[in-house]
């Protein structure tokens, strides 16, 4: 009766369907610190969910060439496995939601990339012209130290849940590292100089692309533009009505 139904209904029974496994993770029934850990291992798509929204809503270049970056090293991870072909240390039933290769860690790979981007940025890049520099410090090494221990705790996750095997993690953290260093490099010295050129193009006016890396704190910049600006439109404002009467 059921087959009937499903045949009468139009649609083709004969298609095979796959899932989506961008978020799918495994952990031990009952395990609430494996529960923890799967649901920290999703890190890597909240950090993507704020590239794009960064890159939405402020267009800046160095955001949107950290991004490219992020983008090739997910592919050279992708051609590391195929090339090495190592499979992971548990084979599960669900072999169709990710691949069966686990050399180098995709996740550990990604994590270590973007926690070593950020640690020569934090570091290097924002110099911040101010008095206040032990507190300018003080959050840089928080800052900088979040994202290795963020990084840490994905890594662990991965050999926990069994996904991957310590050297598995530990070959992504050392390939991630090393394309983020030389990425950082080919950004600040190869890339930022041809940044005023790229934003002056007709193309980069029309996609509202800008170029943040002479302001030393954007934040602080930003705030106090806005703020100088809503002030002068409030006199205005109050000019006109003033006038008005």
């Amino acid at each position: 009766m059921d087959s009937i139904v499903s045949n009468s209904s139009g649609y083709d029974q004969s298609v095979d369907w796959v899932p989506l496994s961008l978020t799918f993770v495994e952990y031990p029934k009952g395990d609430v610190f494996g529960k923890l850990l799967a649901l920290f291992s999703l890190t890597p798509f909240v950090i993507l969910s704020g590239f794009v929204s960064l890159i939405l809503f402020r267009r800046d270049l160095h955001t949107i060439t950290f991004f490219i970056g992020v983008l090739l090293n997910e592919i050279c991870n992708t051609v590391l496995k195929h090339i090495l072909r190592e499979p992971r240390p548990l084979a599960r039933n669900t072999n169709l939601l990710y691949s069966e290769y686990g050399m180098p860690s995709s996740h550990s790979q990604f994590m270590w990339f973007f926690a070593s981007y950020m640690l020569y940025f934090t570091f290097i890049r924002l110099q911040y012209a101010n008095n206040k520099a032990f507190k300018e410090f003080f959050w840089k090494v928080a800052g900088a130290a979040s994202c290795i221990a963020i990084a840490c705790i994905v890594s662990y996750s991965r050999i926990f849940l069994q996904y991957h095997t310590w050297k598995q993690v530990i070959y992504g953290a050392l390939f991630g590292i090393i394309i983020g260093t030389v990425w950082f490099t080919i950004i600040n010295v190869v890339l930022t100089p041809y940044f005023p050129t790229v934003i002056s193009w007709k193309i980069s006016e029309l996609f509202l692309l800008r170029d943040t890396t002479l302001i030393p704190n954007v934040l602080w910049f930003e705030y106090t533009n806005i703020r100088h600006e809503a002030g002068a439109r409030a006199r205005r404002r109050k000019s006109i009505s003033a006038k008005s009467q």
